[in-house]
């Protein structure tokens, strides 16, 4: 399960930067959009190969319970990280502009911070709902303490799921305030200052 893990990560990675290459550098947009249409056929197959391997008796693992959280944080994280690789090809190799980030303490970085936290709480239900699928598949009844949850792969990596999200909030959008809007409209100035002074 983990060589079928990394295999699909490789899938996803190959599609994506083919599709690119074929619309930025070779000019192939039909191609190219066929090609980035397949990205999400490896985590189907993932799924897939974990559901038909579990509905035929096969005991869950550790293997099984993270390959489904894979698939939660592609689904969740994918989109957006198919358009940050885009915006970087586009401007790397067809004259796009450049990838901006959030002026730091302004309120387009609270608001990526919330949007961050967000997707990675999406990442963790699908997965969850997975590994609840998997628990009940299994027939097993709910472990009567904390400990014995940590020594089952299903309820340790929902354990798991629910300590990262805790940990990402508070390091992330908890204490972040509500940002600077004068920041936001400095970082808008620069960029119209540059936008200006390229057209010139």
């Amino acid at each position: 399960m983990i060589v079928a893990i990394l295999v699909a990560e490789a899938a996803f990675w190959v599609f994506l930067l083919g599709g690119l290459v074929l619309r930025y550098l070779a000019g192939a947009r039909r191609a190219s959009s066929a090609v980035l249409a397949a990205v999400p056929l490896a985590d189907l197959a993932l799924v897939a190969l974990v559901g038909v391997d579990v509905a035929r008796g096969a005991e869950p693992t550790r293997a099984h319970a993270f390959a489904v959280v894979y698939l939660g944080v592609t689904v969740a994280f994918g989109r957006p990280l198919v358009r940050g690789v885009d915006a970087w090809f586009r401007h790397r190799f067809a004259g796009g502009p450049r990838p901006s980030k959030p002026a730091k303490g302004s309120t387009a970085e609270v608001r990526a911070l919330w949007h961050e936290w967000f997707r990675l709480v999406a990442a963790a239900l699908i997965a969850a709902a997975c590994l609840l699928v998997m628990i009940a598949l299994e027939g097993r009844p709910l472990p009567p303490t904390v400990e014995a949850a940590a020594t089952h792969p299903c309820w340790a990596v929902l354990l798991l799921l629910a300590l990262v999200t805790a940990v990402w909030f508070l390091a992330g959008p908890a204490f972040a305030g509500r940002g600077d809007p004068d920041l936001d409209e400095t970082r808008d100035e620069r960029s119209t200052s540059r936008g200006r002074a390229a057209a010139r």
